[in-house]
């Protein structure tokens, strides 16, 4: 049995080395690439002002924050929660070097980035020279995106998981995978045989895919 964690983190900005700071951070367990129902997530006091533009993105203002832990708080939860096991996020740099930072400024070691899996890499080595955020997978892979008018680290990480499913090719290992453990996965469960799934590619994603296969020096398909 494999597990890992899929995390997300919300910040002030884009910049820890110039005092933005971690706000919220979610994670969900995973087990054999599929969720389980133990879940961690946390708002978080930045000792900071929010500025207007982060939270017209991520929809967190200084009012929900208000009263929340600071991180040195609640960093021996978060940890004991990733444990030892891979962690997994979407441009997962950014999510490591805002952490880093965290634990920096209360004496703990960063972490080891070779636990680090990044979807956006996946992604981008299954659809190359197409469009790869979350939001951009999601209609791909046609999941449900209703929900999403803000970013939220926990809502980020339950569609993550969902687009992590599909990149791995879990939902097959996962048919069993409940009796065989005892574990509770969530939405994942499904009998019978998958259903071949027909992927509509824009013609601005077609144009974009053909744009990059032409970078290809001597590609093997076009030999004669």
């Amino acid at each position: 049995m494999t597990r890992s964690i899929l995390f997300d983190t919300e910040t002030t900005g884009l910049d820890p080395l110039h005092g933005d700071r971690v706000i919220e951070v979610a994670a969900i367990e995973l087990h054999n690439d599929l969720p389980t129902n133990r879940t961690f997530h946390r708002l978080i006091d930045p000792e900071r002002d929010i500025p207007g533009d982060a939270s017209r993105i991520h929809g967190i203002t200084n009012a929900d924050v208000a009263g929340k832990p600071k991180f040195a708080e609640i960093a021996p939860d978060l940890l004991a929660f990733f444990g030892d096991d891979p962690l997994v996020a979407h441009n997962a740099a950014f999510d490591f070097g805002f952490l880093d930072a965290e634990f920096g400024r209360i004496g703990r070691p960063p972490l080891d980035r070779g636990r680090m899996i990044d979807t956006l890499v996946l992604a981008k080595a299954r659809f190359p020279g197409m469009p790869n955020s979350l939001d951009a997978l999601c209609r791909r892979f046609e999941i449900d995106l209703s929900a999403r008018t803000t970013h939220n680290a926990l809502l980020d990480c339950k569609l993550l998981a969902e687009v992590y499913v599909e990149l791995t090719g879990g939902r097959q290992r996962g048919f069993d995978l409940a009796a065989d453990a005892g574990l509770t996965l969530v939405e994942y469960q499904h009998s019978g045989t998958r259903t071949a799934r027909f992927m509509p590619v824009s013609d601005d994603d077609r144009a974009a895919h053909d744009a990059f296969v032409a970078t290809i020096k001597d590609a093997v398909w076009r030999r004669e």
